[in-house]
């Protein structure tokens, strides 16, 4: 992943240093159920956590004549330790370690997501609240529906962000397990008894089954949820993309004193942060099928995993965050046009009115067909020859017969639409209050 595209926690999270860290972890924890187990002396134990140390560097050095990372880690372990070291790593395999701290890792980089996602999810409560009555015109195929308001779109927003956070949570229970079962998962070594305890002091749970490593489906499954969260990400990305078009211009990202918008057109203003989040999306979103690839692997496990997942993990979750954070200075920050919003509704000469007219003749007694062909004839008329509906409606006979002016006038009035909104309302941020 490219330095610019991290954060700092992040990507500290998945440096080198931090994953000898919670290998070491792991390690821990098992001499400490040793310990617990009576298998060797607590000063014995003790002494080890006193004594041990470890250097980066040092273990990438020894990793290059032994070709193994883990014994390398173990190797640079034992040397410190001296004849400390006989209960080091006893009975265990690599992935032992290695899948155990992973999840440790995984866990704690959802927990950083999960963070960020309830950023986002605060910007859009606010703006939901704050433009609760922001009148816009919604559009469906890219076309003039019916005025909606900006806070019902927020509000919507924020009914997704809630779903994610649900799915990154079960994600997140899904991998907080480990396996201390040894080569091929059968305790042969080591028994189920240190590995409850062990894992215990990591807040994990012991998989129910395990080969020799954990099954990849929980990883697949987390993959999956942040390609899910990506899909979020760029659904409210490219709104804000669509409506800072210039004939649009409802919505604008902000724009330093100092910032320039091409090397060619001083006038340009362009939403780079937006464009970029859409893009990134899909790079997120690819990283899902690299888990479901991994998922088979030979027998009680092979290789063929853990190449990618050293490019696949680190990657996607410093991408995904980086996208949280930048989703939020982006709706932090948006500039929101209301007047603009407003003016945009009226563009089509009032054709967006249609469906409450047509409602109102069959309220008035009309048949449906009869009040969508009318309405219909009226509505062509203002798209082919350019006149005014509002006013082709009330210069109609037939419709003045059926429909007071009153009524008719009322039938053009944006804040009509807003009638039932409160329910809409009610019904998502009054489960923040339960």
């Amino acid at each position: 992943m490219h330095q610019k595209y991290t954060t700092e926690e992040m990507n500290k999270l998945w440096s080198e240093a931090e994953k000898l860290n919670c290998w070491w972890q792991v390690e821990e924890a098992v001499l400490k159920a040793f310990a617990t187990e009576g298998e060797i002396s607590t000063e014995q134990f003790e002494n080890i956590v006193e004594r041990v140390s470890w250097a980066v560097d040092d273990v990438k050095e020894k990793e290059k004549d032994l070709k193994h990372d883990l014994l390398a880690f173990l190797e640079v372990l034992q040397k410190g330790l001296g004849e400390l070291s006989a209960p080091l790593h006893r009975g265990l395999t690599s992935s032992d370690v290695k899948d155990t701290a992973l999840s440790l890792r995984l866990r704690e980089a959802l927990d950083l997501i999960l963070k960020a996602v309830a950023e986002v999810k605060t910007v859009l409560t606010r703006l939901a609240r704050k433009h609760r009555e922001t009148v816009m015109i919604g559009r469906t195929h890219g076309v003039h529906a019916e005025p909606t308001t900006f806070g019902l779109r927020c509000l919507n927003w924020l009914t997704e962000w809630r779903r994610q956070t649900e799915r990154l949570q079960t994600a997140r229970e899904t991998i907080s397990v480990g396996k201390i079962s040894g080569a091929v998962g059968t305790y042969a070594q080591v028994s189920p008894e240190i590995e409850a305890i062990a894992l215990g002091e990591l807040n994990l749970n012991p998989a129910p089954a395990s080969t020799q490593i954990l099954q990849r489906d929980r990883h697949a499954h987390l993959l999956s949820c942040l390609a899910n969260l990506a899909g979020s990400v760029e659904r409210m990305a490219l709104e804000v993309r669509n409506l800072q078009r210039t004939e649009i211009l409802e919505l604008e990202e902000s724009f330093g004193s100092k910032q320039k918008g091409s090397s060619a057109m001083p006038h340009k203003r362009n939403p780079i942060v937006a464009e970029r989040l859409c893009g990134q999306a899909r790079c997120l979103r690819s990283y899902a099928a690299n888990g479901f690839e991994t998922q088979a692997l030979w027998h009680e496990r092979d290789l063929t995993n853990s190449s990618v997942e050293r490019i696949t993990f680190p990657d996607a979750f410093n991408l995904a965050h980086y996208m949280m954070k930048n989703l939020h200075r982006l709706f932090e920050n948006l500039k929101i046009n209301e007047e603009r919003m407003r003016e945009n509704i009226f563009q089509t000469r009032g054709l967006v009115f249609s469906q409450r007219v047509m409602v109102a003749l069959t309220r008035a007694g009309w048949d449906r067909k009869r009040a969508y062909e009318k309405v219909q004839r009226f509505a062509s008329r203002t798209w082919d020859e350019g006149e005014d509906f509002r006013e082709l409606v009330k210069s109609d006979s037939d419709i003045q017969a059926a429909l007071s002016p009153a009524d008719l006038e009322g039938c053009f009035c944006p804040e009509v639409f807003l009638e039932n909104i409160d329910e809409i309302y009610s019904r998502v941020l009054e489960a923040d209050c339960e």
